[in-house]
């Protein structure tokens, strides 16, 4: 199957939110400290289109039909430093090497918008995400204090290159 990266459209909000409720429902990270209560989740497009310091991406299968997404943000607390945020797959789109695709396509944004390194968070839960940033070069690092979901327990770092 083709997959396609696209910079999301506000049609697609409602897709997106189901594909993150979904996964952090199986997960059980439907609690308060995670995105699944975000405020701004049902939102997505009109949060990310405020800026070219950030973005939303979703990933489109060849129906045209949205089986992920992800996106980046400021992380203030550390210099020149975008946030990776809500990377999440449909079932049906995983174990094709999606992730490792959308982290790469992610930080060449970051790169364009200036960002020197990118920082996540995420949750023990999620054994398979963990190894995909892993993979992907991301070392864990202590809780920075500005955390904005309470409830994530593994934090990682990766300082990006242009070459």
């Amino acid at each position: 199957m083709e997959y396609k990266i696209r910079k999301m459209n506000p049609e697609d909000n409602s897709a997106v939110v189901a594909i993150i409720r979904h996964n952090l429902e199986m997960h059980h990270l439907d609690i308060p400290g995670t995105v699944y209560f975000d405020s701004g989740l049902d939102n997505l497009y009109e949060n990310y289109s405020n800026s070219p310091k950030q973005g939303y991406y979703v990933i489109t299968n060849s129906d045209d039909n949205v089986v992920g997404g992800i996106g980046f943000a400021e992380f203030p607390p550390f210099q020149n430093c975008a946030e990776l945020q809500k990377l999440y797959l449909t079932d049906s789109a995983k174990g094709f090497g999606l992730g490792y695709k959308l982290i790469s396509f992610i930080e060449d944004r970051m790169l364009e918008a200036g960002y020197k390194a990118s920082y996540l968070e995420t949750h023990s839960n999620l054994q398979a995400a963990i190894h995909i940033y892993e993979k992907s070069g991301y070392l864990k690092i202590e809780r920075p204090k500005e955390v904005a979901h309470g409830a994530m327990d593994n934090f990682y770092y990766k300082r990006l290159s242009e070459a």
